[in-house]
């Protein structure tokens, strides 16, 4: 019997592996060239430069001044130029496109509804805008023999007051797309809990949600979302590694917190590239991705912003192979972690992990 050996490890291989997106933000990931054409066409004029390489350029050294704060001024400019709804159509249209592009099967992107309305753009045409585009990229990676899934996470903001709102919003439109909410912007300040109003009425309509924890702020941030908040998911999630000891003699001790998060098997929204970028770690080779790989937590692989990170889920999964020496089993696990943990029906998400993402792998491990 004749055996295949598994194909190497690089970066294209990687490119052509099926994967699994859940944390990705719409407003991180426009092409530099869009953002041009965008403030041409709407009249807005804050871009730093009208250059295409200079502009993509200055939102990644923008983006790694290491904090998490000055990270998310970065948005001003994307979310300045999505203000009607054909910026918002050709956005999402471009996202499901460049993901399908870069081997993205499955996809969960996310937005703030409430920060395009600056034109008088209402809350329900937002998000109509975004499903239209997002079906509209769908159909055409499909026609390009790519197909992808994307469903729609719809975030709050949580300096604002809007919550509630969106968690409605969110539930108005879970039968055209939207699979569910989540809570973004800075943590300092404003915990989750701030936010119970809205967890309690999804909670009562059987809607999914995330919150962003653990990424700027520690274990408090983590806590109230799981226990007080409900949180299925975590975004980002990182200082769950404060929780574990590791001592001189490679014993690993977990805390009650970070046992609880394994024991559940709450995923991890981790965004290697991204977290580095805001400080929640100092460079992808100390990242806790790869303890919390090794102790199996429900870890996750994700982009976050592909504009301001200048990533994509093809190039953060080789940063991770060239960092702990991760193969094929290692990306195939993270990968299915992910679609085990995606807001999609079961029956769906079982579809994708046998006939696409399994088949996938397969072919690249040999036999």
């Amino acid at each position: 019997m004749v055996t295949t050996p598994p194909a190497p490890v690089t970066p294209e291989a990687v490119r052509t592996a099926p994967k699994v997106l859940l944390h990705d933000h719409l407003d991180g990931g426009l092409r530099p060239r869009t953002v041009v054409e965008l403030a041409e066409a709407s009249g807005y004029r804050g871009l730093p430069t009208t250059d295409v390489d200079e502009l993509g350029a200055w939102f990644r050294e923008s983006a790694d001044s290491g904090s998490l704060v000055r990270y998310l001024e970065t948005f001003a400019h994307t979310v300045g130029v999505m203000q009607d709804a054909d910026a918002l159509v050709r956005v999402a249209a471009e996202c499901a496109e460049d993901l399908a592009a870069d081997g993205v099967v499955y996809a969960e992107v996310r937005y703030a509804p409430e920060q395009h309305g600056e034109r008088g753009l209402r809350l329900d045409a937002a998000v109509e805008a975004v499903q239209e585009g997002f079906r509209i990229g769908m159909r055409r990676a499909a026609g390009a023999g790519r197909p992808i899934r994307i469903g729609t996470l719809l975030c709050a903001m949580r300096q604002n007051a809007r919550s509630l709102e969106i968690a409605e919003l969110a539930v108005r439109w879970r039968d055209s797309g939207v699979v569910g909410f989540d809570i973004a912007g800075p943590e300092a300040g404003y915990p989750p809990t701030r936010n119970l109003d809205a967890f309690e009425y999804l909670h009562q309509q059987n809607a999914h949600f995330t919150i962003h924890a653990g990424e700027a702020f520690g274990l408090p941030s983590i806590w109230e979302a799981i226990q007080h908040c409900g949180a299925e998911r975590l975004g980002h999630g990182v200082r769950i590694v404060d929780d574990i000891k590791v001592a001189e003699d490679g014993t690993i001790h977990l805390g009650r917190l970070a046992a609880f998060v394994r024991d559940r098997r709450i995923p991890l929204e981790m965004c290697p590239s991204s977290n580095v970028q805001t400080g929640a770690a100092d460079s992808i080779a100390d990242h806790p991705i790869g303890l919390l790989t090794k102790l199996r937590f429900r870890v996750t692989v994700n982009t976050d912003n592909r504009l301001m990170s200048g990533c994509t889920q093809s190039s953060e999964m080789s940063a991770l192979v060239d960092a702990f020496g991760y193969d094929w089993t290692d990306l195939r696990w993270f990968t299915i972690n992910a679609m085990k943990s995606a807001f999609i029906g079961f029956d769906e998400r079982l579809d994708l992990i046998n006939n696409v993402i399994k088949p996938g792998y397969a072919a690249l491990l040999g036999g």
